[in-house]
């Protein structure tokens, strides 16, 4: 008889916790989220097999880039916000469900508006996490397509 036990690929963020949270990556993926909806939008002629193609490959990477905003908040979320966070931001849980119900929407959809309102969702709890921290935070238009505001932290040096 084989003891061997057999597990599928487990990824997870330390839940010591490490104290290294950072909502960026998760603002970067609803970027993309945007992206991806806005070149969906421009596949205009679906009886091409190359255009269903690329249309294969974009929704697949709309929807796992959906589901990493989803990974990142639910992680700063649950190990970051405790009753300190909490106070500074009393709406941070309805903020974190809206965020996950429009990350859910853009995997099911393909409407380009529901990029946009992404970013803003987790633009929104970014100044929320900096705030907690007592560091001020600022917004920038993305250098990437589609352009859209970003919120950053003002770092001093």
């Amino acid at each position: 008889m084989n003891n061997i036990l057999s597990y599928k690929i487990v990824q997870a963020h330390c839940d010591v916790p490490c104290g290294i949270y950072d909502p960026s990556t998760a603002q970067i993926a609803a970027l993309s989220v945007a992206r991806f909806l806005n070149l969906i939008a421009d596949i205009d002629d679906l009886n091409n097999i190359e255009n269903l193609a690329r249309l294969n490959r974009l929704v697949q990477e709309k929807e796992t880039h959906a589901g990493k905003v989803k990974s990142e908040i639910v992680i700063i979320w649950g190990d970051y916000f405790k009753e300190a966070q909490i106070e500074i931001c009393p709406d941070i849980h309805n903020l974190t469900h809206s965020i996950l119900r429009e990350a859910s929407k853009c995997k099911q959809e393909t409407a380009q508006e529901n990029g946009p309102e992404l970013v803003r969702l987790v633009n929104e709890f970014t100044k929320a996490f900096w705030l907690t921290k007592g560091i001020e935070t600022e917004s920038h238009t993305s250098p990437y397509e589609p352009s859209l505001p970003l919120v950053r932290p003002i770092l001093s040096n």
